[in-house]
């Protein structure tokens, strides 16, 4: 481990990310319900209260549209604002200043204005908190033209996009997954970005191309693992960012294997694996030895059973299974 990073946990790597940057731009602040409460945002808020003060860490009552409609406007007039929705459900009272106003102005304008506000949207699945409280909704943010869409699966990333989410001169949806907040892993100490529309290979092969964001690239990478014991080579692709996609990676991997999975925290129908799937189908189909193989939550509302829970989420086991269909077993 380097001198200059050692590791922190997903949750820290943000916190540290808000920190440096709020320090290095006084344009940015912090904007959303509980940012110094950590029933609402876990850790990720730690300390930015006692530095920058309520100016610049803004607490704010329960009106999602009025939040992200203030910051909307902050931004417009210069400011980087970072407007949290804790439960990321609920960004959908805000769909009009995120969809109409931000992402709209630097067409509307001819590029002569920018809106560079961070929409941060935290996914809290699981714990039975049923279907008003467990959504994954990236992929309707990733149909809107206007904004990008990131969602880191490591510390390093999550500190890394989170900056480069700030930096960015329009408007960026940031999703994390509460499930990767205790992930530990190395982050530099000092401020950098990770460039966003770019995938990364975190697991090389030859047999399968496994694509997947967020939490499932964790699931992706422990079934590569117990794939390995039964001789399949897995390639695990994370997406990090969903719109853009990186095509380069995804097509060079598939051109290679020949097979796809596609892993997907969100629903099928109209989901990113759609979307992969389509994409790679357009543009490289002659390459494909099998068809693609989907893995995603099925199309109803998360349950409230914990016992339902367990068969409602796919995990690493269902990931095996789809890998095996694909090599025809």
């Amino acid at each position: 481990m380097s001198l200059k990073s050692r590791k922190l946990p997903y949750s820290l790597a943000i916190n540290e990310a808000i920190h440096q940057m709020m320090e290095m731009d006084k344009a940015v602040f912090l904007i959303g319900q509980g940012v110094k409460s950590p029933w609402y945002v876990g850790n990720t808020a730690r300390g930015l209260m006692e530095k920058y003060g309520p100016q610049r860490v803004i607490d704010t009552p329960v009106s999602e549209n009025a939040i992200t409609g203030a910051a909307v406007g902050a931004a417009i007039v210069g400011m980087r604002p970072i407007v949290v929705h804790p439960r990321m459900d609920f960004m959908l009272y805000a769909l009009d200043p995120i969809i109409n106003e931000a992402a709209n102005w630097h067409y509307m304008f001819g590029g002569k204005s920018s809106v560079p506000v961070v929409i941060w949207g935290i996914i809290n699945r699981g714990g039975e908190q049923a279907a008003q409280h467990s959504q994954a909704l990236h992929a309707l943010f990733s149909h809107i033209p206007g904004l990008k869409v990131v969602m880191p699966s490591t510390p390093y990333d999550a500190k890394g996009l989170m900056i480069s989410a700030i930096q960015d001169n329009n408007p960026v949806v940031y999703i994390d997954d509460r499930w990767l907040y205790t992930l530990e892993g190395e982050v530099p100490r000092e401020a950098y970005s990770v460039p966003i529309g770019k995938g990364a290979i975190r697991r090389e092969g030859r047999d399968v191309t496994l694509v997947a964001a967020s939490y499932m690239v964790i699931e992706s990478l422990k079934a590569s693992e117990e794939l390995k014991n039964d001789g399949v080579d897995v390639e695990v692709i994370d997406l990090r960012s969903v719109k853009p996609l990186d095509e380069t990676l995804l097509f060079e991997s598939v051109k290679k294997t020949g097979r796809l999975v596609v892993v997907d925290g969100g629903w099928k129908t109209c989901g990113i694996a759609a979307e992969v799937s389509a994409r790679v189908s357009e543009n490289i189909f002659e390459y494909l030895k099998a068809p693609v193989y989907r893995v995603t939550l099925p199309d109803v509302p998360a349950p409230a059973s914990c016992v339902l829970e367990k068969e409602y989420y796919p995990d690493s086991k269902t990931i095996v299974n789809a890998v095996k269909g694909v090599l025809g077993g």
